[in-house]
């Protein structure tokens, strides 16, 4: 019994590390910032509200095989390789865009390992999967709900949706070519044979849960008060699939609260405020992208937000910084740990090709916007 617990606790650790990490971190930040009523205001309901709703449709979407079965039609029609490839990849981006980098991952990675392996192709996947990451967290940028940190800021420094995307825009586009570039270099143009999926989408629920989708998204763009969407989404969802919102992604929502907690306290140990604030002032960009390579890009987000007012760039920071080292965006270790489960003994492999392909990205995004968007 003893020893299955262990194996349990530790299969939890390796799934959760953020929120592990970020519950270790404002542990520690408590200590010297004992709870006080100033806590309460350390936590933006909207954003966790905003998670919660995206997550469960999403959940729900995916229990009646949505994402699948969309995906696997746009990709089942393409007859060669790289096509394939380059169809895993845009149905991430696009994805990230709409259901957030995470959550198309978690959608998108499998179908692309089904994809691979179905066509004799596993050769490929290393590749797919890394391409797919750089999407999810690029694709993401464009979007309020795309990234959890944009959300957040979004919320935060109450961002004119025009604006949000004006500063997005170029960094978007760019990374749509630089991923399209890689695939059409680095995947050959062969015969590819699959058989189409058999199945079909439940009428009644496919609509409800686009509604509900819907829902989720204006509550985003502040058309709809959060508080509708936290009665609704998850009311409607116990009736039609209880089971959805046991898949919702607590351990996300978790990590949101501890970094809230940390980043918090941080603000308030005088020394380590004083540092930050120095930093942000002589470079609120170069900051941020450096903080996302070590302590990743949502609490970047949460923490710097903390220390200025200059919002555009700090947008563009948690973004692009969202590549590079395997820590820098919660996505990337998703992508990392489904890698694994299909390929345990190729991890150096893997992280090697990762780092070459992210940090070629990093520094291609942050040299454009550090000469020509600023």
């Amino acid at each position: 019994m003893g020893e299955r617990a262990g194996v349990t606790v530790l299969s939890f650790l390796k799934k959760n590390t953020v929120a592990v990490i970020a519950f270790i971190a404002a542990v520690i930040t408590v200590i010297f910032v004992p709870f006080d009523k100033e806590y309460v205001g350390y936590f933006d309901f909207k954003t966790l509200t905003c998670l919660f709703c995206v997550s469960a449709v999403v959940a729900a979407l995916k229990n009646i095989n949505f994402f699948y079965i969309l995906a696997y039609n746009i990709v089942r029609i393409f007859k060669n390789a790289r096509a394939c490839v380059l169809a895993l990849v845009y149905v991430t981006f696009i994805g990230s865009m709409l259901i957030a980098n995470d959550m198309a991952l978690i959608t998108f990675l499998p179908l692309g390992y089904l994809v691979l392996t179905a066509a004799n192709k596993s050769e490929n996947m290393a590749f797919t999967f890394i391409m797919q990451n750089i999407a999810a967290n690029l694709g993401g940028m464009l979007t309020p709900f795309g990234n959890p940190q944009n959300l957040y800021l979004y919320t935060k420094f109450n961002i004119p949706t025009l604006d949000f995307t004006a500063v997005m825009i170029v960094p978007f586009i760019i990374s749509v070519a630089l991923i399209t570039v890689c695939c059409f270099v680095f995947v050959k143009k062969e015969k590819l044979e699959m058989e189409p999926a058999e199945e079909s989408l439940p009428p009644l629920k496919t609509v409800v849960y686009l509604i509900l989708f819907a829902l989720s998204v204006l509550v985003v763009f502040r058309a709809v008060p959060y508080v509708a969407g936290l009665v609704a989404v998850p009311l409607i969802i116990l009736v039609f699939d209880r089971k959805a919102l046991l898949s919702v992604d607590y351990p996300l929502l978790f990590t949101f609260v501890f970094f809230f907690v940390f980043a918090g306290n941080v603000s308030r140990i005088p020394i380590i405020g004083s540092f930050i604030s120095s930093l942000t002032e002589r470079d609120v960009f170069v900051s941020g992208v450096l903080s996302c390579q070590v302590i990743s890009n949502v609490p970047s987000a949460i923490l710097l937000s903390r220390f200025t007012e200059n919002w555009r760039e700090l947008l563009l920071a948690v973004n692009i910084g969202g590549v590079g080292t395997i820590i820098s965006s919660l996505a990337s270790l998703i992508t990392f740990r489904e890698y694994l489960k299909h390929n345990p003994k190729k991890a150096l492999s893997y992280l090697l090709k990762f780092s070459a392909f992210n940090f070629s990205f990093l520094v291609v995004l942050s040299a454009v916007v550090i000469l020509f968007l600023r």
